[in-house]
């Protein structure tokens, strides 16, 4: 089990990005339809998360917050790390969220924010040839996760639900 004692924690908001050097842990709460994507670098053992809101940045007009969206955070995000020393080569990624969190008896694009949020990363990780290795995605449940640099470990917290690790 880590040690949380002695750890730099780092908090990430909706629509939000940054990263947390070792020993550090990395966190954000209420994943509904949102997508947690932690990028991590096993060999200098810094990780990334984004919390993103949206698949595309080019379906909104006013989209000048780059980290809400699937396809401009994660770019940004492996810029950021790339300036603490990480190389993109060495980048695995862990991904959490992407719930149906409302029961609609449509089939109406409109209400599938969170699945179009799962393919959009798993499209985005893909495309730069960036593993995805573990993920808690869909189902009908919000999450709080937590990233641990010391082991790559992602806690994943649901009300009602037993906690995991992935």
């Amino acid at each position: 089990m880590i040690n949380v004692d002695n750890i730099e924690i780092v908090k990430v908001g909706m629509g939000d990005l940054n990263i947390v050097t070792n020993p550090g842990m990395i966190t954000t709460l209420g994943l509904g339809s949102c997508v947690a994507i932690v990028l991590y670098d096993n060999t200098t053992k810094i990780a990334g998360m984004a919390h993103v809101m949206l698949p595309n940045s080019k379906m909104i007009a006013n989209n000048s917050n780059r980290a809400k969206f699937m396809d401009t955070a994660i770019i940004d995000l492996i810029s950021i790390m790339e300036g603490a020393g990480v190389k993109k080569r060495n980048l695995v990624a862990k991904i959490a969220g992407g719930a149906q969190m409302f029961d609609f008896d449509s089939n109406d694009d409109i209400f599938s924010v969170g699945r179009k949020n799962i393919q959009a990363s798993r499209d985005v990780l893909h495309e730069l040839n960036i593993p995805i290795i573990a993920e808690d995605t869909g189902k009908n449940y919000g999450r709080t996760v937590e990233f641990y640099t010391q082991d790559g470990s992602f806690k994943i917290k649901s009300i009602g639900k037993e906690e995991k690790i992935i």
